[in-house]
């Protein structure tokens, strides 16, 4: 019996053989256990019918296949379903998870990296319309984060705006640390409506307009919410559905990973060639976290790694569906 642990040390542990943080040959320590255990990934694999011998010329699994297949390296239940945002008329993609301890501690830890504890924050999440869908893994991550800052004024702010504002404020006055969590239309609509001067809080948007309004890039947004809102800089994160992990930007939309994912950017035109820092291309993800669905996911993303270890999203691929948690084009 093979049991797996994801330990706040920053390692996935499968029968007391530690794989993570990630290196080469804990990836393909990773990628012969879900050959093995995953039919859907072990059938896309030996289609390609490429000899592995490191991280390069590992096949990664597109991610439109979550739409059309279960993708699982375990046998059994899932003990939760996330679903990808979209239309009652769409198809949306599905993530079988194992086990959401995995999901909650590599969470947990990731956000520990990069902005400390939960408990130091008041943590407002302005989510609409991922509220109103069955298991989003956008709204579990927030009400994961939200359960853990142990805040009172922390949570779910949907149609009541008036209460997050005066909660805002009254954190302002109190110099509370907080985390306005949100979608960037809904943030957008807020900062357009409702000045302020934020001195206490980090305002983290997650992408997606949703169609809720016409596009623009991530600097015009952060740039506008900045204006409103006195901020030096707009935070934020990046992940989906198909991943149980996330990287976070500071500013700029420059993302870094936790040591247990990895960023590859591929050429547009052969998949197994892959392109240098500062050149763009397909994003492929290596997520370690993932070890009971696939680790090895190939996005409809186009972004490029930067000389100094962060990576960018510019959007998606032309010919590739539009989702709800789509990142904005900048």
């Amino acid at each position: 019996m093979h049991t797996v642990i994801f330990a706040v040390n920053n390692t996935i542990v499968i029968n007391d053989n530690v794989i993570g943080p990630l290196t080469e040959s804990r990836c393909l320590e990773v990628f012969n256990y879900q050959h093995e255990r995953n039919a859907v990934y072990r059938s896309f694999v030996d289609l390609i019918a490429r000899k592995v011998s490191d991280i390069q010329s590992i096949p990664f699994l597109p991610v439109r296949f979550f739409k059309t297949h279960e993708v699982r390296s375990f046998d059994g239940d899932p003990q939760i379903v996330f679903f990808t945002s979209g239309t009652s008329a769409s198809v949306r993609g599905r993530h079988f998870i194992k086990d959401r301890s995995i999901y909650d501690q590599s969470l947990s830890e990731c956000f520990r990296l990069f902005y400390g504890s939960p408990r130091q924050y008041s943590i407002m999440a302005l989510l609409p319309s991922y509220l109103e869908q069955e298991n989003s893994s956008l709204v579990y991550m927030a009400a994961k984060l939200i359960e853990q800052s142990g805040d009172d004024r922390s949570g779910f702010y949907l149609n009541n705006t008036d209460e997050l504002l005066r909660q805002i404020q009254r954190n302002e006055q109190d110099e509370k640390k907080t985390l306005l969590l949100g979608v960037s239309f809904a943030l957008l609509n807020l900062a357009e409506k409702y000045p302020l001067q934020l001195h206490h809080t980090l305002v983290m948007e997650t992408g997606g307009m949703k169609a809720r309004r016409e596009e623009i890039t991530r600097d015009e947004l952060h740039a506008v919410l900045c204006k409103r809102w006195g901020l030096k800089e707009v935070h934020s994160e990046y992940s989906m559905t198909e991943l149980l992990s996330q990287a976070y930007s500071a500013s700029g939309g420059r993302f870094f990973c936790p040591p247990w994912m990895k960023i590859l950017i591929r050429d547009l035109h052969d998949p197994f060639y892959y392109l240098p820092a500062g050149r763009m291309g397909g994003v492929n993800i290596i997520d370690l976290a993932n070890i009971h669905s696939c680790s090895f996911i190939e996005t409809e993303d186009v972004g490029r790694i930067n000389h100094d270890g962060s990576f960018e999203i510019f959007g998606r691929m032309d010919n590739s569906e539009a989702r709800g948690c789509n990142l904005l084009i900048t």
